[in-house]
């Protein structure tokens, strides 16, 4: 991080702005252009967002964003890797059972996937039973009917 800093400032003097002026030019504050020219990432809440400014300031400065931020992406990388490539094949091989964490705002799509087709089944199921509870009624009904009367030939 230390090294993008010291690239922007370097073509800041270059150019002759002064941190004021970029300030204002970028709308950020003084303070986070000094942040970000002594490499100071720890000075930002979101490093994310410093991730935005480098860029926007890069393309300000006329230098060539795209490989400012592949260089800050190594940084975050090398800054937020904190598990070995060793860790993570062991990790692999004991294959240990994921926690998930249950909030509304997420949405775990095999549940909901697995519950229609249950209740898909169930409505057939229950079709069916209808059906055959009419059919038995309509049957009986009509057995009724035919042993109960008497047919007469009138001659």
């Amino acid at each position: 991080m230390k090294e993008i800093g010291e690239q922007l400032k370097a073509a800041r003097e270059s150019i002759g702005v002064s941190i004021e002026e970029v300030a204002e030019d970028l709308k950020i504050r003084p303070s986070q252009i000094e942040n970000i020219e002594a490499g100071n990432s720890e000075a930002f809440d979101d490093i994310f967002y410093l991730k935005y400014f480098i860029r926007d300031y890069a393309k300000y400065l006329g230098l060539n964003k795209e490989e400012l931020v592949d260089e800050f992406n190594e940084y975050l990388f090398d800054y937020t890797s904190k598990l070995s490539l060793d860790d993570i094949k062991n990790a692999k091989k004991e294959k240990k059972p994921v926690k998930t964490i249950k909030s509304p705002y997420t949405i775990d799509r095999r549940s909901k996937a697995s519950f229609i087709p249950f209740l898909v089944y169930a409505l057939i199921i229950v079709l069916i039973i209808v059906i055959i509870y009419f059919v038995i009624t309509l049957n009986s009904h009509d057995d009724d009917f035919t042993e109960g009367t008497i047919i007469t030939e009138n001659k």
